[in-house]
């Protein structure tokens, strides 16, 4: 049902007619909300340093964990010390949690926020709400002096300084939300910068900028060994995926030169505890980065192959701009 109904939110078919008049409480639900924030009925918590919300508008996959990663290794090279809060998806329980490499697991802090934590070695935490996150986050670590929110566009309970919100190729698909189409909330809606794989999507005023996303050249064993992807061209594969859009990383892994000989996709956060490899020996196991964190514990030879996020070098320049400017209006204040 899934799948059939990602098709049918491209396009105003029967199915996605059928449902429309669902979409219509969802609408006005979310119109209540946004005005009762803006009305101050509802508060927003404002953290004492800049926060960078990535999020999108869309359900399903839409690359926001990869573009957090990109970001956070600029601020880093920009001369930032930045850490990272998410609400930690698919994991047990709602407390705040720091997400510690050596110990944390993707059942007790999410997989997202444990990739995000092993790929930046900056400080990550989680919780339901992001504001409590933060706050802890920089009461661990004071000299953090910006904050990135991997997803939480709709999350309007945290104030933001920058939002960038993250399309795929299939943009904005009909146009219509939930159940009736694949948006969140409606589109356009203001936005600091737009970040965008394909074509750009129509409506609103934020700058644009453009994404492509490729596969490293090694993929890397649970023993932190290197193999080249190009080694594995003639290599017999089981490749696996539990994100929310699988066919594109097997579609990345076919760009690559590869053939995986079966191509299994799972749920998005599948969690792995009670999944069973092949029994042919002869299949070689390789997995996204983010299905890494959970399948190399219990299959330590499955290849995880890390994505590659190539942004258009213009989002950063536009990015330290802004970000220089929230710097000189605080130190007037």
């Amino acid at each position: 049902m899934s799948a059939r109904l990602r098709q049918a939110w491209q396009h105003r078919g029967p199915l996605a007619r059928l449902l429309w008049p669902l979409s219509l409480p969802y609408r006005w639900l979310t119109a209540l909300r946004r005005a009762l924030y803006a009305a101050g009925v509802l508060t927003r918590t404002r953290l004492p340093v800049p926060v960078i919300v990535v999020g999108n508008v869309i359900a399903g996959g839409a690359g926001k964990t990869p573009v957090t990663i990109a970001l956070v290794r600029h601020l880093q090279a920009a001369g930032w010390r930045p850490g990272v809060i998410s609400r930690g998806h698919g994991r047990q329980g709602s407390e705040v949690r720091p997400v510690l490499v050596a110990s944390s697991t993707a059942a007790e802090v999410g997989d997202e926020p444990l990739l995000i934590a092993r790929a930046t070695g900056v400080p990550v935490f989680v919780a339901a709400r992001r504001a409590q996150a933060g706050q802890a986050l920089l009461a661990t670590h004071p000299q953090i002096d910006v904050l990135v929110c991997d997803d939480g566009l709709q999350h309007l309970a945290l104030a933001r300084d920058v939002e960038v919100c993250v399309f795929n190729d299939q943009g904005v698909g009909n146009g219509w939300l939930l159940p009736s189409g694949p948006l969140r909330e409606p589109w356009p809606r203001a936005v600091d910068f737009v970040l965008h794989t394909g074509t750009a999507p129509a409506g609103g005023h934020a700058p644009r900028f453009a994404l492509r996303r490729t596969l490293a050249a090694d993929a890397v064993d649970g023993t932190g060994r290197t193999v080249p992807l190009t080694s594995l061209a003639h290599e017999r594969l089981h490749a696996v995926a539990a994100i929310a859009r699988p066919e594109d990383f097997f579609a990345l892994l076919r760009a690559q030169g590869l053939r995986p000989e079966v191509c299994e996709a799972l749920p998005d956060h599948y969690d792995f505890s009670s999944w069973q490899r092949s029994p042919d020996k002869g299949l070689r196991l390789i997995c996204t980065e983010k299905d890494g964190v959970k399948l190399q514990p219990l299959y330590p030879d499955a290849l995880a192959a890390p994505l590659r996020l190539h942004v258009d070098p213009a989002f950063f320049a536009a990015l330290d701009a802004r970000l220089a400017s929230l710097s000189s209006t605080a130190s007037l204040e």
